[in-house]
């Protein structure tokens, strides 16, 4: 007869094995991949500034002063028109290619006229051309390189990120433009251009550098509405329904959108006819927009050192509002002194509250969409808001400076104020945020 054997179920299992800690996360400033993104967005960026410095100077030597305005100005108008087709672009074709494209562009471009005017003296068309072709260029490169960070980082680093960007658009505003001059001054236009042009050749070197995450099978195809890629219309309509329909990204783009005509221009034509109806000269304009600047640099590198701010939705509609009252008081204040020190809170408010609007833009967005939602907020930003320039000198000139700063504060109070009202929105948390 033969033993049945019946298994034992008393003994135990073997031991679980231990479950891997997760690993912590790098800091934006400590990850040399972000750190090489870093760099070649400096490098455009003072390359840019050196650019217009010599397209102006360029622009004034070629033909009279309206001449020369409308040579800049016509840069504005692909820009504005193109800037949501480059936000499909960078969605169709992903930002790295859109970004690195756009900088061998620029790289061309601007060191073929280098050697233009080594040889000849610009013509007036000669620069009308350039300054569109780089419009067209930057309605593909700046949603494309808002697109960029959260494929280099984690979402939690995005907060940081966004301070370090700040940190350097404000290096390139303060170094591009004396490069640009001392360049004009010792070597001519030709001399700008070169250096501008290679500028975007180290820029573009280090782009190439820089490694990308590829973009989750799930979030590519949730990208588009239909079952199959449709026309670029379609595919821009589509990132439009889907602001209009994201419980935080909607109230956000009107908080940017309202902040920004608000804040425009005040800070830019509105001081400098301030400056002069109060007899501060430039000097004292100079001031107050460097105070501007401190505040803003104070702003980003907070966002960089502490990489994430506790209930950022309430944080930054409180700033846009608070900066508001600061835009106001700057009219008002009897002294530079004074002025100044509100400058320096409306640029430390500012750039707070701007920091905040594109690390939570970033973190909300499906990456499948970013390249559009970016070419929304930066056609407010750089397309839209600067088309209050010539409204504000004509309110100026009809009401003076006052009223016109109390106009534009309210404007810019009431997107804050509209963002407090969204519950999702004014709630709405950062990655890892704690209180």
């Amino acid at each position: 007869m033969s033993e049945t054997v019946i298994p034992r179920t008393t003994e135990s299992a073997p031991a679980p094995l231990p479950t891997p800690l997760p690993t912590p996360e790098r800091p934006a400033h400590r990850d040399a991949n972000v750190l090489r993104w870093l760099a070649a967005y400096t490098m455009s960026m003072v390359g840019d500034s050196v650019y217009y410095m010599a397209l102006a100077w360029a622009a004034a030597r070629s033909g009279s002063p309206t001449q020369a305005g409308l040579v800049l100005a016509v840069g504005a108008v692909p820009r504005a028109v193109l800037m949501l087709g480059g936000g499909v672009l960078a969605d169709r074709w992903g930002p790295r290619r859109v970004v690195i494209g756009s900088d061998a562009a620029r790289c061309v471009v601007i060191l073929a006229v280098a050697a233009v005017l080594l040889l000849t003296a610009p013509g007036l068309w000669l620069l009308i051309a350039v300054a569109l072709v780089f419009g067209v260029v930057d309605a593909l490169f700046l949603p494309a390189v808002g697109a960029l960070p959260p494929r280099i980082t984690t979402p939690g680093q995005l907060a940081r990120v966004q301070g370090l960007r700040g940190l350097a658009a404000r290096v390139a505003n303060v170094t591009g433009g004396p490069l640009g001059g001392l360049l004009v001054a010792f070597g001519g236009s030709a001399a700008a251009f070169a250096v501008a042009g290679a500028l975007f050749a180290v820029s573009l070197v280090l782009l190439v550098c820089v490694r990308m995450t590829p973009l989750p099978a799930h979030d590519a195809t949730r990208a588009h509405s239909g079952p199959a890629p449709a026309t670029p219309w379609r595919e821009l309509t589509d990132g439009l329904r889907y602001i209009r329909r994201h419980r935080v990204l909607g109230p956000l783009t009107l908080v940017i959108a309202l902040s920004e005509l608000g804040f425009v221009g005040p800070l830019n034509l509105g001081l400098v006819l301030l400056a002069r109806e109060r007899g501060w000269g430039a000097g004292g304009m100079g001031w107050i927009v460097a105070a501007f600047g401190v505040g803003a640099a104070a702003a980003s590198l907070l966002l960089a050192v502490r990489g994430r701010l506790p209930r950022a939705g309430l944080v930054l509609c409180l700033s846009v509002v608070a900066g508001s009252l600061a835009v106001a008081a700057v009219a008002f204040v009897p002294t530079v002194a004074l002025a100044t020190v509100a400058g320096l809170l409306v640029g430390l408010l500012a750039g707070l509250g701007g920091g905040l609007c594109g690390a939570l833009t970033q973190t909300v967005t499906e990456p499948g969409y970013l390249g559009r939602v970016t070419s929304v907020t930066t056609l407010f930003t750089l397309g839209i808001a600067p088309l209050s320039y010539p409204v504000t000198g004509a309110a100026v000139g009809l009401w003076g400076t006052g009223p016109v700063f109390v106009v534009s504060a309210a404007v810019c109070a009431a997107g804050g104020a509209l963002g407090l009202a969204f519950t999702t929105l004014r709630r709405a948390e950062l990655p890892g945020a704690r209180a």
